[in-house]
């Protein structure tokens, strides 16, 4: 049976939020403040209550055709009755009616259940200020997006992912190269020198991300890493209360290979760094052997904002944590003409320039 579970005021019996900056549950209405472990019992007693149950004959309305329920689902709000519709994915959203937030707590019952949550510090007044703070030193940007842009959406998202434990044993062949120039009175040289450079050791990871949902594109959400892990609580729901969430749709075992190569690319450049010396260095041959590997599943906090701009979305994402945003923005095609011709212009002079002093030589 699914369960549309919706946090309540005892007080004032308006509906109550998570509150990023207190980082308490707190009610807009009467101002009531609640800290996470009172409701904690709260949570059993919302599970074990049923709603009335009733059935009736024939219904209006017509027969769905074959797949055109796939993946939709609907459920009945508590609170007024609407119906709110979602996909099969959602775990916590808000009544489109009433606005009253909800979590579908069969979403996240038995192996669904996440095992950490990192709760949403900056809400959604600090995202717009963040996306300000973008606009800021883009020399490129159309200045009318600057100034009449406005946002089409803004929510705030607890992402599935997948957190992974490993130990690994690592071998790196890199190429390394050393350059010496020198001049005498007729020509310069270059002499280049190349070695091989072997690395080698146990390196142990913890919680490397993989995000679990298919709707957010795995570079977007490794860009605004990386997360505090140890700010991580065990998960509640009470955490999700005004935010939307997502219960993985894209299992452990397929994210095993991302995983992998995670953990082989930290590990190139661990032993990278271990090699200063040279001015250069390419791997040639990278082995690694992993063991013990293990996996966790957790909720990222993560505030997604989209605007559209002559015809064109444009989609940021900002760690609900940390503040680090990115995202793509749109280039005036005249500014960057007369940048591009501006700088092919001084190249070319500062050419003629340096040709014109080794004549003299």
């Amino acid at each position: 049976m699914t369960t549309v579970q919706e946090y309540k005021c005892p007080c004032c019996g308006g509906a109550i939020n998570f509150d990023a900056k207190l980082q308490k549950i707190k009610c807009p209405y009467c101002d009531t403040e609640f800290p996470l472990e009172t409701l904690a019992s709260y949570d059993e007693v919302l599970k074990s209550e049923t709603g009335d149950h009733t059935e009736w004959g024939n219904k209006a309305g017509q027969h769905w055709e074959e797949g055109e329920q796939d993946g939709l689902n609907s459920y009945i709000c508590n609170s007024c009755g609407g119906e709110i519709v979602g996909d099969a994915n959602m775990a916590a959203s808000s009544c489109p009616w009433c606005g009253n937030p909800v979590v579908i707590s069969s979403k996240l019952a038995g192996d669904l259940k996440p095992d950490y949550v990192i709760p949403f510090k900056l809400d959604k007044n600090d995202a717009k200020k963040a996306l300000s703070h973008y606009y800021k030193g883009k020399r490129l940007l159309p200045k009318i997006f600057k100034d009449q842009n406005h946002l089409d959406e803004i929510k705030g998202v607890y992402v599935p992912f997948w957190l992974f434990d490993a130990e690994s044993d690592v071998n790196v062949r890199f190429r390394g190269t050393r350059t010496r120039s020198w001049r005498d009175s007729h020509y310069m040289y270059t002499k280049t020198s190349f070695y091989s450079v072997i690395r080698g050791g146990k390196v142990s990871f913890e919680h490397v991300p993989v995000d679990g949902s298919s709707k957010m594109p795995d570079d977007l959400m490794e860009s605004i890493e990386p997360y505090d892990f140890s700010q991580a609580v065990d998960f509640q729901t009470a955490y999700l209360a005004g935010y939307f969430a997502d219960k993985y749709d894209v299992n452990e075992e397929t994210c095993i290979p991302r995983a992998n190569q995670r953990m082989k690319n930290s590990a190139v450049e661990a032993f990278r760094s271990t090699a200063q010396k040279y001015e250069t260095l390419t791997p040639e041959s990278t082995r690694i052997q992993i063991q013990n590997g293990t996996a966790k599943y957790a909720l990222y906090p993560v505030w997604m904002l989209n605007t559209t701009w002559k015809g064109q979305r444009y989609t940021f994402a900002m760690n609900g944590q940390t503040g680090k945003l990115v995202g793509n923005l749109p280039m005036d095609k005249k500014l960057f003409a007369g940048w591009f011709f501006g700088v092919a212009a001084a190249v070319t002079a500062l050419s003629f320039l340096i040709c014109w002093l080794i004549s003299l030589f």
